[in-house]
């Protein structure tokens, strides 16, 4: 008997009104919201960029959550986090913060346009960040759900490094493909960033030595995940090719008006 999907994590790259109106952004703040009138119990986070105004959004730090220390490449990174409410949607999202790593201006991008150097190590203390909070939330999803390359990295440790954790042993993983490509790779000692007690060598096998850049790390989560969603209108053929020939579980875009129920039967198909 298949078991039927009460709770969705959510894990994205950007949602509005918090950032600019963009595809990712209004899909990651209404398919929440679609998910929860249909029944479901919710989850979301982002990461808490510094374009984020706190103030006229009304951030606010969780302190029972917060404190946790992560380490990337023998340094150690404070966690925190901050949450906030949608009123209009009765949805709240949860905020992963670092003093290194989100308190600039922007978001991936400096202001001259420049993609920042560290957007490697970024992402992975972003995902890092919202496996460890829903820990101490000790909330159990069915369906994770993550949407934007700064997301690519949690199929790798929900399969590999948490796959043996209460709170995730059982999680189906969907990683959704958007038309967001970053321009430049991540530096070369990407791979060995990685490293957490559970990923071992072959499973990162596929980026040593080689250039990171989008469509490498797309075909990584891709190659971790359970299923895969196309979510805007146009992606790179090459992922698509790659699908195709890895036959993965695959969800090619749909309207906006009927997005919310093509993905819940997907989630359901892989139960």
């Amino acid at each position: 008997m298949k078991k039927k999907i009460n709770k969705i994590l959510y894990i994205s790259q950007e949602i509005c009104p918090y950032l600019p109106e963009s595809e990712i952004a209004n899909m990651c703040r209404y398919l929440p919201q679609a998910m929860q009138d249909r029944g479901k119990e919710t989850r979301t986070f982002m990461p808490k960029f510094g374009a984020i105004n706190e103030r006229r959004n009304q951030l606010h730090e969780v302190i029972r959550l917060s404190g946790m220390n992560l380490i990337i490449d023998d340094t150690d990174h404070p966690l925190i986090i901050k949450v906030a409410s949608i009123q209009a949607a009765r949805l709240q999202v949860y905020f992963i913060d670092n003093d290194d790593y989100f308190h600039r201006k922007n978001t991936v991008v400096d202001e001259a346009g420049k993609e920042y150097e560290d957007n490697d190590e970024r992402t992975i203390f972003f995902v890092r960040g919202v496996m460890e909070t829903v820990k101490k939330l000790r909330w159990t999803p069915d369906i994770i759900h993550c949407s934007g390359w700064m997301t690519a990295l949690a199929p790798l440790y929900i399969k590999k490094a948490y796959n043996q954790d209460p709170f995730f042993k059982n999680s189906k993983v969907i990683y959704s493909i958007c038309n967001d490509a970053f321009k430049v790779p991540f530096r070369p000692l990407f791979a060995d960033r990685l490293k957490l007690e559970g990923i071992e060598k072959k499973h990162v096998a596929q980026l040593k030595d080689k250039e990171i850049d989008y469509l490498t790390l797309s075909k990584f989560a891709i190659d971790n995940s359970d299923g895969v969603i196309q979510s805007t209108p146009v992606i790179s053929q090459e992922l698509i090719n790659y699908m195709t020939e890895k036959k993965v579980k695959f969800v090619p875009y749909v309207k906006d008006e009927d997005y919310a129920d093509e993905y819940l039967r997907f989630y359901d198909s892989l139960m």
